[in-house]
């Protein structure tokens, strides 16, 4: 029997990706993000969950497409991303959510080198869910050099 993994299925400029589920927290209805000065153009800033504060990342932004205006699908899914040595709570603004679906891990394939209207590097493979790909993201590798998360989250952390 193939070994199959669960991911949460989410969309972004009409493309499919693939986050781990045992990396997701939840899932949130889009809400009002307070701002942070002097953040990189991909960090929206911070929201408040029950008491914590998660910094928000703009996945559009982060991969080098244009951002577009909240609608009533866009989600934020706040993530619990490996950084360095530790699990960083960290929130990510898709397009729209689509369900929990098995991924054949063995089927997942390497990323083509030939190109994309985003970047590519921050994939760990393309899995399948019948007709469809699914782009699997790499947490770690996405927010490999993001240390103003890390300081954010911390501030968060120190103010609660």
């Amino acid at each position: 029997m193939a070994a199959t993994s669960q991911y949460l299925t989410l969309g972004l400029a009409g493309e499919t990706f693939g986050i781990s589920i045992r990396n997701v927290r939840e899932i949130l209805d889009m809400r009002p993000i307070s701002r942070l000065p002097h953040a990189p153009n991909f960090l929206l800033g911070m929201i408040d969950v029950r008491g914590s504060g998660y910094p928000i990342v703009d996945l559009r932004t982060k991969l080098g497409l244009p951002s577009v205006a909240a609608t009533e699908a866009t989600r934020i899914i706040i993530l619990d991303v490996p950084m360095k040595d530790r699990l960083v709570g960290v929130g990510f603004v898709a397009d729209c959510v689509f369900e929990v679906t098995d991924i054949d891990e063995q089927a997942i394939e390497p990323i083509p080198e030939v190109g994309g209207k985003w970047q590519s590097n921050y994939a760990a493979g393309i899995g399948r869910k019948g007709e469809k790909f699914v782009v699997i993201f790499d947490l770690a590798k996405l927010m490999a050099n993001d240390e103003i998360l890390e300081d954010s989250s911390a501030d968060a952390s120190r103010a609660a």
